[in-house]
């Protein structure tokens, strides 16, 4: 075996198994495990023990699982329940996107940070990732509650709007300077790709349904399935967006048809093998060296402003229906995820964030990832959750089958 691939053997053996021992060990302690793989490329990474130093090609292969992390994410996201979820998720959505935004980049600008830093760093703040929600809510038999229905269709609309606004962001960066006949362009072609691909995919599918039954291929569908993630991150790439958002929109073409071709849990290997490697390497790239006190105070100040935008914002569109439900659908919409980590990485990649504002987003995703939970066991108590099942004072509804994201 050549001395190189035996090498990158090693490195890959030695990454896989840290940031499973890792996330193990998170899980043990009731915390989500991706925090744990992001812990293990700390430590273990250049910047701390040097333990292991990823190269180029581990790099290459952690950004390969960033785009298998959301193809996977857009095959639990069906738009068939998107659209019946109706215009309340919607409005909780926006409001959840655009206040965190604005309050995230005013903050950072009052404190004089670059414009190009507070534009990533607030665009991170947006991102909802409802994994940990949704699994205390189903830990609490809360999952078909008005409430949680609101949550998980709002997280849907978080991730479509989340993801097109990292696509203009990139779009326009990419430029130099902001010119606003191109950004409204970027925008137009961003909002018909998600049209598109929420609409007119599913269909289109469904017409190469009875073709797709007859190829003699041995798992077809997902052959297909594969084929159009890679296809469309090559052509998100090529249209001025991240490869990650032709990722997600191919697991939405796919979605409605997942249970039945048993899509998702075969992604889901994929993304077992893969995701680890991309969350280690989001580790790795963190200098602790940047860690002063001035750093951890603005951290925090940023995470408590990223758990009050939610919590006001997402709220808000539920106002006449009092405060329980407010503060219920703000808290389970507060914690964010892959999609910020991602927004960062591409920032510093592009060389538009450094090193501190980096930092800055993987602790407003850590605090903000474990603080939901006690509120939302202590919001969403067994013996109310009747008044939100359709007794007498309470709102019957349909349930919708929206999995929870990667916490």
């Amino acid at each position: 075996m050549p001395h190189g691939t035996d090498s990158l053997l090693l490195q890959l053996f030695t990454i896989f198994v840290w940031a499973k021992v890792f996330g193990e060990l998170f899980e043990r302690m009731h915390v989500p495990a991706v925090l744990g793989e992001i812990l293990a490329g700390v430590i273990l990474g250049p910047y701390a023990t040097r333990f292991i130093l990823p190269g180029d090609t581990i790099y290459s292969i952690a950004e390969i699982g960033a785009v298998f992390l959301l193809f996977t994410v857009g095959l639990e996201t069906s738009p068939s329940d998107l659209i019946r979820v109706g215009q309340l998720s919607l409005r909780v959505a926006v409001a959840g996107i655009i206040l965190p935004f604005a309050m995230g980049f005013l903050f950072l600008k009052l404190h004089h940070e670059p414009t190009h830093e507070a534009v990533f760093v607030a665009a991170a703040m947006v991102a909802t990732s409802v994994g940990i929600t949704a699994r205390v809510l189903r830990d609490l038999n809360a999952h078909r509650s008005r409430a949680a229905q609101i949550i998980l269709g709002a997280a849907v609309f978080d991730d479509i709007l989340g993801m097109l606004l990292l696509g203009v962001l990139i779009s326009t960066i990419s430029t130099g300077s902001v010119q606003w006949l191109h950004l409204a362009l970027v925008a137009i072609e961003a909002a018909g790709f998600a049209v598109f691909m929420i609409f007119v995919a599913p269909r289109v599918v469904d017409r190469l349904e009875p073709g797709i039954q007859q190829m003699q291929t041995q798992d077809a569908p997902l052959v297909l399935a594969l084929a159009l993630c890679l296809g469309l991150s090559v052509a998100a790439t090529r249209i001025g967006m991240a490869a990650i958002i032709g990722a997600f929109f191919a697991g939405l073409a796919f979605a409605d048809y997942s249970p039945r071709w048993k899509l998702e849990p075969r992604a889901q290997a994929i993304n077992l093998f893969l995701s680890p490697f991309f969350f280690f390497t989001m580790g790795s790239r963190l200098d602790l060296s940047v860690f002063s006190r001035s750093v951890v105070a603005l951290a925090m100040v940023l995470s408590a402003l990223a758990v009050i935008s939610k919590i006001v914002g997402c709220g808000l569109p539920l106002y006449r229906e009092g405060w329980r439900a407010m503060l219920r659908v703000g808290v389970g919409m507060t914690p964010r995820g892959e999609v910020a980590l991602i927004v960062a990485l591409i920032g510093l990649q592009m060389n538009m964030i450094s090193q501190r504002a980096y930092a800055l987003v993987i602790v407003m995703t850590a605090v903000t990832t474990l603080l939901p939970p006690p509120f939302l066991k202590m919001l969403f108590r067994r013996a109310d959750n009747s008044a939100d099942r359709g007794t007498p004072g309470g709102e019957e509804t349909a349930e919708v089958q929206i999995s929870g994201h990667i916490g």
